[in-house]
């Protein structure tokens, strides 16, 4: 993965990414409603929305390991977070891409997942040299994740990150 300094974020802007929570796979849902669907424990739908709208469920959090009850009208408990952020996306190259493949960026599942809010709250647009997931079992998964994303959409990653990213994964050999 090539390694570089961020650009700077002062022409970022959430726009740059398209619609949020667009229906990219066309499959009648937006991905937000894709994702927990996903990532929920017996999700109960809304009425009539072809099992589009996700009311409630249950998150086993991937971050902290805590089980959460999700219910859209305290949608805040569970959010859905990008787990390469649009703002460090936007710092490693992501200023290059297509609208297209922006859009598709913020829509990749392999780049999203519910997760507990405040802890996605404390991650923000952070990367790996900044923020890992407080529970280490995750972290492998988490890493390889962000350098998937990044391997697929020409992205790159700052020396610091390129370190942690390698710390974080040494331990997951053993596994």
């Amino acid at each position: 993965m090539p390694v570089a300094r961020h650009a700077p974020r002062n022409d970022y802007d959430r726009a740059h990414f398209g619609q949020r929570w667009a229906d990219v796979d066309r499959n009648g849902c937006d991905t937000r409603n894709d994702i927990l669907r996903r990532d929920l424990q017996a999700p109960v739908f809304k009425a009539r929305t072809r099992d589009c709208v996700v009311l409630e469920g249950t998150l086993d959090d991937p971050y902290t390991g805590r089980r959460i009850a999700f219910e859209k009208r305290r949608a805040d408990a569970v959010q859905i977070d990008h787990i390469v952020s649009l703002s460090n996306a936007w710092r490693t190259g992501a200023q290059a891409l297509t609208p297209e493949q922006r859009t598709a960026f913020a829509n990749d599942p392999d780049n999203l997942l519910a997760v507990d809010g405040p802890t996605n709250e404390d991650k923000g647009d952070d990367d790996a040299a900044e923020w890992l997931p407080p529970r280490a079992a995750f972290r492998c998964e988490f890493v390889a994740r962000q350098i998937t994303v990044k391997a697929r959409y020409g992205l790159w990653v700052k020396p610091e990150e390129r370190v942690a990213m390698a710390r974080a994964l040494e331990p997951c050999a053993a596994r």
